[in-house]
């Protein structure tokens, strides 16, 4: 794994096998594999839900010998979330309708990998979906499990630089409003408790340093 987190998308004639992978060069990815060791012993499996919204049904065995029942997301889904920032030092977020909660709510802009996706293209990808953005740089931020208990799903944020806006491409059921804002204001909310997005507030911690550290804030 390279030592440097930070990458740019591959120019024009490179060749694919050269091409950086930010699947690969996340900080903690080597943490986010599957261990080999099992201490709980699945005892039988039943599938309930089928794709994309997978869930199973477990009878499982414990350490301390306990059976019981485990209703969870099997490890596989993946998504990035991005933060997108202008050359100007403006923070790029989106107010989403979501239906579990009735409710429209602050997020960075983020979605499911898609098949034969790479981190990056990924994240690409949705930038230009959600708010018709592209970076001219690109810096993975620590990755993370959003709710373990439950999910396996595995989330990549990415601190997406120097983006320009044009029109967004929402899928036809999404419900996006985007929001630039000043990045001490995107900052004045998640200190106020505003942007209750839990994943999205993350990736706006992990960000800040590199914020920082260019002036924006």
């Amino acid at each position: 794994m390279p030592d440097s987190p930070r990458s740019s998308q591959r120019p024009q004639g490179q060749p694919e096998e050269t091409r950086p992978d930010l699947q690969t060069r996340h900080p903690n990815w080597r943490t986010l594999v599957a261990d080999d060791a099992q201490p709980w012993q699945t005892l039988g499996s039943q599938q309930i839900s089928a794709r994309p919204h997978l869930l199973n049904r477990d009878r499982v065995r414990t350490q301390a010998g306990t059976e019981l029942e485990y209703l969870y997301r099997p490890r596989g889904p993946r998504a990035v979330f991005v933060l997108p920032v202008t050359a100007a030092g403006e923070v790029v977020l989106i107010r989403q309708y979501r239906y579990p909660l009735r409710a429209w709510i602050t997020e960075v802009p983020a979605g499911g990998m898609e098949e034969g996706e790479d981190v990056l293209q990924s994240a690409a990808r949705e930038l230009m979906e959600e708010v018709g953005g592209q970076a001219q740089e690109w810096i993975p931020l620590p990755a993370f499990y959003p709710q373990p208990s439950v999910s396996g799903a595995v989330f990549y944020p990415l601190l997406a630089l120097g983006v320009t806006l044009g029109e967004a491409r929402p899928e036809p059921d999404e419900l996006i409003e985007r929001l630039v804002l000043p990045a001490s204001e995107a900052y004045r909310r998640l200190l106020a408790g505003e942007i209750l997005q839990g994943p999205g507030g993350l990736v706006l911690f992990h960000a800040r340093r590199h914020l920082e550290a260019r002036g924006f804030l």
